[in-house]
């Protein structure tokens, strides 16, 4: 019975050691219990000093044991450490301490340099040529002195709105690259090639800007400069946004791309907003900004090679059979836009007509699709038109006989009272362009030609909004006052100024149901990236109406004047909208 209880107990020692347990603190458990049954069953002295012989073979063995379990932890770290640093999950230079480590001038071997045509994409060419293509003329106002006709020199371009965000969130896409990299987050570059590849980007970026705005002289719409083109705010914050688009949205995720582009998009409406560029300057400064960080990286990749990487792009994951679905920002010109003529009546003076006609128009939106199968998904599209309004010189021709005309009867009405008379007038165009807001959803079709070409396609319903175009007039002058109804005339001028501004002209569309399809050619580039030229067709059934209130300043001109002004003229004009959109997009495939 003793031989038996003390071979159970060396048999538990023994299956703790095959069994290969983790940790000593379970092992040594095990063992402690096997002795414990063995000391109990041996009240001999020889037979505890075997088994004190036994436990002693048995703790060396399970000390072994430890430190095969030792051995093995280590290695399992080592490939668990490996596999997050294949993965790019965890950043090798942080793991010893947890804390970032600004080793600043230190690259990291990576599996392939990059090359000078890895880092050219070629977008902001096509940019830059549609901002030399889609630029409108602006001879009716007034900042152009080359206009012959004076009564266009009245015409000037204002907006009421304005703000200063654009002059600081220009620069917000490159704050968030050094604001990454100061975290001790790995970019694509160590400090050293990434302040030369950003210093490279913005000497490349102002050389090319600073000397288009000094030779071509282009006048803002404001009046303020003649250097409007191409607009530098727009050029910076797409340089900075680029710069983030590599250093971290090819590297680690692709929204950093899609949110130093929304910003840097962001800024470019916000400076037509202000009414500081026109639409052309914004385009051809963001073309300008990708294209100079393209050449920037482009010639470091030629400097640096190999050295000062830190990270490389992520793994090609653009595959249409396998990932079809995608998150765009799109921008594009628009066709098809037909000329409006307003027919007004008038009994006493006579009818006439103001023709307003549709230029190229300037596109920009946001679409997305999920595909639930690789031929067939749903989406929807978020979509800005403006469209550029010529005629505002007609407009100022009609305004002038409309006073002419008013003239002719006031005078003839009683002639003592004189003619209309003014020292200053002119017109604020508050907007030269109608924009249109349109929110769709439908279906999306997709067919892969390839794993990095697919034609798209889609089927869209939705709703269209289009804000007013207002013209203001801006007139003052003396006043008059009749002073003696017998001499001709009886009026005359006193020093009492006045001055009067209203809407002179308001044109406005309703809000409709509009449908939509298009066709689209899409190029997996690298990464989760892909690029994308459209052709899209949407028609609408519009009403558009203008109002015309050229006359009602007349109430400040004269004091014993105690007849209400002219009623405002409205004309309304249906018209069936067919437009044409071609254009480029900057994909994330997913």
């Amino acid at each position: 019975m003793l031989v038996a209880k003390r071979t159970i107990g060396l048999m538990v020692c023994l299956l703790a050691l095959a069994s290969g347990l983790r940790a000593e603190a379970g092992s040594d458990s095990v063992t402690v219990a096997g002795l414990a049954l063995a000391a109990e069953a041996s009240p001999v002295d020889d037979d505890v000093a075997d088994v004190d012989d036994d436990v002693a073979d048995v703790g060396h063995d399970v000390a072994d044991v430890g430190d095969d379990a030792d051995d093995k932890r280590d290695e399992a770290k080592d490939e668990v450490l490996r596999f997050c640093f294949d993965s790019r999950l965890v950043n090798p230079m942080t793991v010893e301490s947890g804390l970032p480590k600004y080793r600043f001038f230190k690259s990291v071997e990576v599996e392939k340099p990059y090359r000078f045509m890895d880092d050219q994409s070629f977008v902001g060419i096509p940019l830059i040529a549609a901002s030399l293509i889609i630029r409108s003329k602006k001879e009716e106002f007034r900042q152009n002195t080359s206009d012959p006709n004076p009564l266009h020199a009245r015409n000037r371009l204002l907006t009421s709105f304005h703000t200063d965000v654009d002059d600081y969130i220009q620069y917000a896409p490159l704050v968030a690259v050094t604001g990454l990299k100061l975290a001790g987050v790995d970019g694509r570059s160590d400090w050293l090639r990434y302040l030369a590849s950003a210093g490279m980007s913005y000497a490349i970026m102002a050389a090319l800007a600073n000397s288009l705005k000094y030779s071509v002289k282009e006048m803002r719409p404001d009046g303020s400069t003649a250097n409007s083109f191409p607009s530098g705010h727009t050029a910076t914050v797409f340089a900075g946004a680029t710069i983030l688009h590599k250093e971290y949205g090819l590297t680690h995720s692709p929204w950093y791309s899609v949110a130093g582009y929304t910003v840097a998009t962001a800024t470019g409406v916000l400076r037509v907003l202000n009414n500081r560029h026109w639409v052309s300057d914004v385009i051809a400064g963001a073309g300008i900004g990708i294209l100079s960080t393209e050449l920037a990286y482009g010639l470091c990749d030629l400097i640096f090679k190999g050295k000062g990487l830190r990270r490389t792009d992520l793994d090609d994951l653009n595959d249409f059979y396998r990932h079809p679905s995608f998150f765009a920002l799109d921008m594009g010109v628009g066709f098809g836009g037909r000329d409006l003529t307003f027919d007004f009546r008038d009994a006493a003076a006579g009818d006439f007509s103001i023709p307003m006609r549709f230029k190229m128009s300037t596109v920009v939106g946001v679409e997305a699709a999920y595909f639930f199968h690789k031929y067939v998904g749903v989406g929807g599209r978020l979509r800005m038109r403006t469209t550029p309004v010529d005629g505002f010189g007609d407009l100022a021709d009609a305004v002038d006989g409309s006073i002419r005309r008013f003239d002719r009867d006031w005078v003839l009405e009683d002639p003592a009272k004189g003619a209309v008379d003014y020292d200053n007038s002119h017109f604020v165009i508050d907007s030269d362009h109608l924009s249109e807001f349109t929110a769709t959803a439908g279906v999306y079709f997709n067919y892969p030609l390839s794993r990095r070409f697919a034609l798209g396609g889609k089927l869209l319903v939705g709703r269209s909004i289009i804000t007013d175009l207002d013209v203001s007039g801006d007139y003052s002058g003396p006043r008059r006052v009749v002073t003696d109804p017998a001499k001709s005339p009886a009026t005359s001028l006193v020093d009492e100024p006045w001055s009067h501004r209203w809407t002179l002209a308001n044109i406005t569309g309703d809000n409709t149901m509009t449908y939509g399809t298009g066709v689209s050619l899409s190029y997996a580039h690298k990464s989760s990236f892909a690029f994308r030229v459209f052709a899209d067709y949407d028609y609408a059934s519009k009403r558009y109406t203008m109002t015309y209130d050229p006359l009602q300043f007349v109430t400040k001109m004269w004091d014993t004047y105690a007849s209400a002004p002219p009623e405002p003229y409205t004309s309304t004009v249906d018209r069936p909208m067919h437009q044409f959109t071609v254009g480029g997009s900057f994909c994330v495939s997913f």
